[in-house]
C-alpha cells in the first residue's frame, strides 16, 4: 500500500513539473520569445543529489538524499526554500524551482529561484539529529551555494532554528560573508522582522485586492481556508482582524464549518503545533466538503491538487486565492475561468515569504535593519503593485491571471538571458 501511494505522489508531482512547463511555455509564445528560450527555462541550469550520511541518537549511520535546484540565475542569485518531507523528489524541487523563478520575476527581486530539500520524516527526528542533518545538508551543497550564487530560506517542516543552524555550518566553512547566506534566521543572527508572517501576509494583500477588485467589502466577507498550519492560519487570523467572517477551516483530519462564523481565536489558541484542532470537535465534514460550500472567496492553504477536474464545477466561491503550492489542476483553472471565478495563482499570492526573504537579505548586506512596521509597508507595495500589474495585463489580454502572471515572471529571466547571449 505504500508503494503505490508514493507511485501515486509522485505521478502527481511529475504533473506539477509537467504543467508548470505548459504554462511557461504558453507565456514565453505570447509574450513572443521563441523555441529556444522555452527550452532553456523549461528545466533548471542545475540540479544537485546528494548522500548525507548522519550518526543517528541509537549510534547507528543512516544516509540521507538531499536535493539542490537552481532554476536560472541570469537575474541574479537563485534563492529558495529547502523542505524536510519523506515524500519530497527531484521533479518536486525542480518544480518547485521554477515557481520560485516565476515569484521573483513578479516581485521584481534581482533573483532566480532555487529549492532544496532533504529525505526524512522530520516528526521522528530528535532535534539532535536534525542538527545533525542540516549542517551535513550545507557541507554537501556548499560548492554551489552562498549570498551570491544561491540563497537558501525555510520551507516545509523547516524554521528558523534550522537555518540557524545551517548558517553557523557555512560560517566554519567561509566566515567572511555568512549572515546573507541563509534567510529566514532569529532575528539575533541578523534575521528580519515580519518574515514568519510574511507568507499569510502576501495572501491576505492579494485577498483585499481582489476583493475590492469585485466590489466585495472585506469586512463581513465569508471566508473558507483549507489548511490551519502556519500559513493558514495566520491567514485566518490577518482576515479575521480585517473584519472577515471565517466560516470554514480544515486540517489534515477534517473540517470544520459554520455560515454564521468561526471562534478563530479560540481555534488558534487550541491548535497544536501541526495546525490539529478538528479532533476536538464533533460534525467534522471532509475537506472536500469544505471546498464546495458556498462563500465568497476560497483559499486553499494545505496541499496541491486540492481543486480538480472531478470538482471545479462545485467550487461557490467567487474568488479563489491559491495560499499554497499548485492546489488548482491545470485542467481546473480552465474550468474556474469559464465559470468567471476570479484565480489568484499561487506564483503572485505565495510571492510574500520571497520578497521578505530578499528584504533580510539586503539588510544583511547592508548591517542596517528594518523595523516590523518598515518591512510591512515595503511588502504592501510589492504585492499590490504586483497584483495590479497581472490583473490589468489578464483584463488587457483577455486570459486568466494564472497565465498573465506567468507572462509578468518569465518575461525577465528571459530578457536577461538573451542580453547575456545564452541564446
Amino acid at each position: 500500500m505504500g508503494t503505490n501511494d508514493g507511485d501515486g505522489m509522485e505521478k502527481e508531482i511529475i504533473n506539477l513539473l509537467s504543467s508548470t512547463q505548459i504554462v511557461i511555455h504558453d507565456a514565453l509564445k505570447k509574450l513572443g520569445f521563441n523555441q529556444e528560450v522555452f527550452h532553456l527555462l523549461e528545466e533548471p541550469l542545475r540540479t544537485m543529489t546528494v548522500r548525507i550520511p548522519i550518526r543517528m541518537d541509537d549510534g547507528s549511520t543512516k544516509v540521507f538524499t538531499g536535493f539542490r535546484a537552481q532554476h536560472n540565475d541570469a537575474v541574479g542569485p537563485t534563492m529558495g526554500g529547502v523542505r524536510f518531507h519523506h515524500m519530497i523528489s527531484e521533479h518536486e524541487v525542480k518544480a518547485l524551482s521554477m515557481w520560485m523563478s516565476l515569484k521573483c520575476g513578479i516581485a521584481d527581486l534581482p533573483f532566480g529561484g532555487g529549492k532544496g530539500g532533504i529525505v526524512c520524516n522530520p516528526r521522528t527526528m530528535s532535534s539532535g539529529e536534525l542538527e545533525r542533518l542540516s549542517r551535513g545538508y550545507v557541507r554537501a551543497i556548499s560548492q554551489i551555494v552562498g549570498p551570491t550564487k544561491d540563497i537558501p530560506a525555510p520551507d516545509m517542516y523547516t524554521n528558523s532554528q534550522v537555518m540557524a543552524w545551517m548558517m553557523d555550518e557555512y560560517s566554519r566553512l567561509r566566515q567572511f560573508d555568512s549572515p546573507g547566506f541563509i534567510t529566514g534566521k532569529p532575528l539575533v543572527l541578523g534575521g528580519s522582522e515580519g518574515r514568519e508572517k510574511a507568507g499569510a501576509k502576501g495572501v491576505t494583500i492579494c485577498t483585499e485586492e481582489a476583493a475590492k477588485k469585485l466590489g466585495i467589502p472585506i469586512k463581513g466577507a465569508r471566508v473558507i481556508i483549507q489548511g490551519f498550519g502556519n500559513a493558514g492560519s495566520f491567514i485566518a487570523k490577518f482576515l479575521h482582524d480585517l473584519g472577515a467572517r471565517i466560516i470554514g477551516i480544515s486540517d489534515v483530519y477534517g473540517a470544520l464549518y459554520n455560515p454564521d462564523g468561526l471562534p478563530i481565536q479560540y481555534l488558534l489558541d487550541r491548535r497544536d503545533s501541526f495546525g490539529t484542532i478538528t479532533t476536538l470537535f464533533e460534525g467534522v465534514i471532509t475537506n472536500q466538503e469544505l471546498l464546495e460550500q458556498e462563500c465568497d472567496i476560497l483559499i486553499p492553504a494545505a496541499v496541491s491538487n486540492q481543486i480538480t477536474a472531478e470538482n471545479a464545477h462545485n467550487i461557490k466561491a467567487k474568488i479563489v486565492v491559491e495560499a499554497a503550492n499548485g492546489p488548482t489542476s491545470f485542467e481546473a483553472t480552465k474550468i474556474l475561468t469559464k465559470r468567471n471565478i476570479m484565480l489568484v495563482p499561487d506564483v503572485l499570492a505565495g510571492a510574500g515569504g520571497v520578497t521578505v526573504s530578499y528584504f533580510e537579505w539586503v539588510q544583511n548586506n547592508q548591517g542596517y535593519y528594518w523595523s516590523e512596521e518598515e518591512v510591512e509597508i515595503r511588502l504592501r507595495e510589492r504585492v499590490i503593485r504586483s497584483f495590479h500589474d497581472i490583473y490589468e495585463l489578464a483584463i488587457a489580454r483577455n486570459i486568466n491571471m494564472r497565465l498573465a502572471a506567468y507572462m509578468v515572471g518569465v518575461r525577465k529571466m528571459a530578457e536577461a538571458s538573451l542580453f547575456r547571449g545564452w541564446i
